[in-house]
């Protein structure tokens, strides 16, 4: 399979200005972890859209920022969607005091990492998780 990474929007207006380069970002964060990057789209859309995916798929009622579903067909390539709220990232960013930006690029890696079978699941997973997240985060042109 070859590699395709595409970004949609559902029920939002949200596009990145520079694709290529986050494209290149994504496929450089993966390659590190030793994958390779098959079919991966991600998603950009409101609360209310991730709120009905979490209560269909996952039976949590509640919102969340990000849901990664993965649909790998080998262990060496990744694959799966990932949906992300926008109305989250915008509290998100607010909260943690750093740019809405950022904070989708946060959201992004951290689906990413979920696709490369992280866990956030006990404090210790949400501690390797967050330290990874800051490293690909880092790697950012800027």
């Amino acid at each position: 399979m070859s590699s395709l990474l595409q970004f949609f929007s559902e029920e939002v207006d949200f596009k990145f200005s520079d694709e290529k380069m986050i494209r290149e970002w994504i496929i450089q964060c993966i390659s590190q972890e030793k994958q390779n990057t098959g079919v991966i789209n991600i998603i950009f859309c409101t609360d209310e859209y991730l709120l009905d995916l979490n209560q269909r798929f996952l039976h949590r009622d509640t919102l969340t920022d990000v849901i990664a579903f993965d649909y790998r067909e080998n262990k060496d390539e990744i694959s799966g969607d990932i949906f992300i709220s926008i109305e989250r990232a915008e509290e998100n960013a607010l909260h943690f005091i750093q740019s809405f930006e950022f904070e989708v690029f946060r959201l992004i890696i951290h689906g990413i990492l979920h696709l490369l079978s992280y866990s956030d699941k006990t404090s210790a997973d949400q501690s390797i998780m967050t330290g990874k997240e800051d490293y690909y985060l880092s790697l950012l042109p800027h």
